[in-house]
């Protein structure tokens, strides 16, 4: 990574975005994010992140943004829409994101899913996947074609999300199998701290609160070290 490169943030505006926003700038490092609106933009700005105004759903725009004069060394995507807003962005904009990072010739690639997406469907009961399964096949589409493209990637899959503060326990693994809670907050902390390792490349992962996990599975946790 170079001083002069920034980081691309995709879905800052709210949620485990947000959470990244603030983990990445209280390490110092040069942040562009994507925003659809304008409406985090002064926050956001006030931290020192550079915006830029585009739809992730607009290949046009997203272009602009990442293949712009300041070279982009790695991308961070937690975007996927509610239904109330329209179309989806959980395929067709991380789709367009890592086209466009492709262009760019970008490091690293970190996609935020979710537990329940590909083979970790197993990790989730049978009523959950009936309610979410439309959602975790577009997150599925996503992350394959992610691991396609040829970039280095890594994969995050939180499970259940909740807001309150870190808690300092989250932990990865590669065990599709696992299923629990994790803090928004936590999972930005494993989000940052991916960035520079090079343990997680090419995995795909299930980010959990270690004191959050249903039942008693035996697995193994990823070390990031």
């Amino acid at each position: 990574m170079t001083n002069a490169s920034y980081l691309f943030l995709a879905g800052a505006s709210r949620g485990v975005g947000r959470e990244i926003a603030n983990c990445l700038t209280q390490q110092q490092l040069k942040v562009k994010a994507l925003l659809r609106t304008d409406a985090a933009r002064a926050e956001l700005e006030a931290m020192g992140i550079k915006i830029v105004l585009g739809d992730a759903l607009k290949v046009e725009d997203i272009e602009k943004a990442m293949l712009g004069d300041e070279p982009v060394h790695a991308v961070i995507s937690t975007i996927g829409g509610l239904p109330k807003d329209g179309a989806r962005a959980d395929y067709l904009g991380n789709k367009n994101l890592i086209d466009a990072a492709v262009k760019a010739g970008v490091q690293k690639f970190i996609l935020v899913s979710s537990i329940g997406s590909g083979n970790s469907a197993v990790a989730l009961p049978p009523q959950a996947l009936e309610t979410l399964g439309p959602v975790l096949a577009e997150k599925e589409k996503a992350e394959q074609h992610l691991i396609a493209s040829g970039l280095t990637y890594t994969i995050i899959r939180p499970g259940g999300l909740k807001s309150e503060p870190a808690t300092g326990n989250g932990i990865l693994t590669e065990d599709p199998r696992i299923a629990g809670t994790i803090h928004r907050a936590d999972v930005a902390q494993l989000v940052c701290r991916c960035l520079n390792s090079d343990r997680v490349n090419n995995k795909t992962l299930s980010a959990v609160d270690r004191q959050m996990i249903y039942g008693q599975p035996e697995f193994e946790e990823l070390s990031l070290t």
